[in-house]
């Protein structure tokens, strides 16, 4: 298929996210032995762009994906954001995790408003912004209801908003759609598009759903098997804006098959 191209990962002279020969050892819990989980990782995210990566399961995406925010300290290389050495988390960057931990006893203003409050940043310029993004994520009418009164999907919505109320540079994903239904996934992924094109943030997502990756991304990177490096980078030639009928499309279908036969080599 002419569409699909094998590109290498594009360089720019300030890269939004670079990772450059990074090595990470999990040393787990409960005294483990430890892990190689990334070895020479190398990896660029431009600005305003969405990057997702894919490959075998337990390969270290997720690794990957916590060294970028700070979470987890990396052994070897360098990962620099904004032109900065990540040395710990940052507020140019917002972590989305699988489930959206909400804290239960605050609604779902209260959720999304908790990172501002912490940081005594929720002013009223804020509180307008904010009022803005839960329009954007579909939770207007909801801001009083509790974690316990909304669905999973729309649980999500909310962790995605509290994610984004903080104003990062770099929203990261960590499998955010994993816990809800099928139907619920495609209706958030579809959100998630617009999300996208409407805040113009750049994006980096860790997703086992090739469909979801290939329907989202400009670029998927396609990580070895553990220790993980990056087996292949392919661009993503389909236009946008993207609709549920992209998701059907030979065209989708053959990039979620190349990705596939991809994965299958490097496991």
């Amino acid at each position: 298929m002419k569409d699909i191209r094998v590109q290498p990962i594009p360089s720019s002279m300030n890269p939004k996210i670079h990772a450059q020969n990074v090595s990470v050892i999990y040393r787990g819990k409960f005294n483990q032995d430890p892990v190689l989980a990334c070895d020479g990782v190398d990896l660029s995210v431009e600005d305003r762009e969405f990057v997702s990566i894919v490959g075998p399961s337990g390969c270290g995406k997720t690794t990957f994906l916590y060294a970028v925010d700070g979470l987890l300290p990396f052994d070897g290389g360098e990962i620099r954001v904004n032109d900065k050495p990540v040395t710990g988390p940052g507020t140019d960057r917002a972590l989305v995790f699988q489930n959206a931990s909400l804290l239960p006893w605050r609604t779902v203003w209260g959720n999304i408003t908790y990172g501002l409050r912490l940081k005594r940043e929720l002013n009223q310029v804020k509180i307008d912004k904010i009022k803005n993004l839960i329009e954007i994520v579909g939770l207007k009418g909801f801001e009083r209801h509790y974690p316990s009164q909304l669905s999973g999907g729309m649980q999500q919505r909310a962790n995605l908003a509290r994610g984004l109320a903080v104003d990062p540079d770099i929203l990261l994903l960590d499998e955010p759609f994993a816990s809800v239904d099928a139907q619920t996934r495609e209706k958030l992924q579809l959100e998630l598009t617009q999300i996208w094109t409407r805040t113009q943030k750049t994006m980096l997502l860790v997703t086992h759903d090739i469909s979801e990756a290939v329907f989202l991304s400009d670029r998927v990177v396609v990580f070895t098997d553990r220790p993980a490096r990056v087996r292949e980078v392919i661009e993503i030639a389909i236009p946008r804006p993207r609709s549920q009928e992209t998701k059907h499309s030979p065209q989708l279908q053959e990039y979620v098959k190349l990705l596939w036969n991809l994965i299958e080599l490097s496991s």
